[in-house]
């Protein structure tokens, strides 16, 4: 074990952290500055200069400086093959899954764990590497109670909100999934109406404004989802699903005239179109949320490349806009 500068004289927890891409090396950096005594450990050496933290030289020996291992790698299945180099030494300590990945996968590493006699919680880090260490970090935990509360105060090293969701340690990814989904689509929007508002000889500084407008309605209409879809309720008084329909399609076919890529502007008015035939058209927004909730039925022959080639059908029906 290799170690760099830190102050042999501080307390704090035992933390061990695994991985050092940019979002490890910023909670390395934070658990380090809040006083803990911090062993890390990546695949590619030389990731922790500059860092008050020690140097494992395997997983195995992390484990074994640590009572709590934060891992956070580039996903699940880095994750478990780091694992796997550690299979004993857990008795005792907690593993903190800060590394994204679906909820059933959190579920999978929590019996790994259990089977170790290691604690386990499942987590996500919502915000950037810069907020880290600072108020504007937020993340999010799941798991049982008292291994949250064994383990608060040194996961408040993060900085800002350590929220936990629940006992049930799929929550956290089941969060983080929703939300990419949310921040996927929002960013493919967003440069979807770049691209169409030049295509239109509009400057991009005179559209950033108005589009940023956009953002602070969404914040308004996440409140009004939640709201109606609690109460079953989706009065259309403001909006409707049949007024979206009529504006995407705006959208879509000024897109198509300028040769732009409108897949996902038709998915979207696929969804809408279901709404619609299922007699919501009066509805509000919100609707549309519980409409695609339900499952879509699927030809049993569906398979890899399936989606593709219902596309390529539809597009040739003149279903798909081009």
């Amino acid at each position: 074990m290799t170690r760099n500068t830190r102050d042999d004289g501080k307390g704090g927890t035992a933390v061990a952290v695994l991985g050092l891409g940019p979002m490890g090396r910023a909670l390395a950096a934070a658990f380090g500055a809040a006083g803990h005594r911090v062993t890390v450990w990546n695949r590619t050496p030389g990731k922790a200069a500059g860092l008050p933290v020690e140097v494992a030289g395997s997983v195995a020996g992390a484990v074994a400086a640590g009572t709590v291992v934060v891992a956070c790698l580039a996903h699940r299945e880095a994750l478990e093959q780091v694992l796997a180099q550690a299979p004993d030494g857990w008795q005792g300590r907690t593993l903190v899954n800060l590394t994204s990945g679906p909820p059933d996968g959190a579920r999978r590493l929590a019996g790994w764990a259990a089977g170790r006699g290691a604690a386990y919680l499942d987590g996500a880090v919502l915000t950037p590497t810069r907020t880290i260490g600072t108020p504007g970090a937020t993340v999010l935990v799941s798991g049982p109670a008292e291994v949250f509360g064994a383990v608060r105060g040194t996961l408040a090293a993060t900085g800002g909100a350590v929220l936990h969701l629940g006992a049930e340690v799929g929550l956290a990814g089941a969060h983080e999934t929703a939300l990419l989904d949310l921040f996927a689509t929002s960013v493919h929007g967003l440069a979807h109406a770049f691209a169409l508002a030049a295509a239109e000889g509009i400057d991009p500084g005179r559209f950033a404004p108005l589009a940023a407008g956009i953002g602070d309605l969404l914040a308004v209409l996440a409140a009004d989802f939640a709201e109606q879809l609690a109460a079953g309720s989706f009065p259309g008084t403001r909006s409707t699903l049949a007024a979206a329909r009529s504006g995407l399609t705006h959208a879509l076919d000024a897109s198509a005239r300028h040769g732009l890529d409108t897949g996902v502007l038709a998915a979207a008015r696929s969804g809408l179109d279901r709404a619609l035939a299922a007699g919501h058209g009066a509805e509000g927004l919100a609707r549309l949320a519980a409409v695609l909730a339900e499952p879509v039925a699927r030809p049993a022959d569906d398979g890899p490349g399936a989606e593709r080639d219902a596309a390529a059908r539809a597009e040739g029906s003149g279903a798909v806009s081009r």
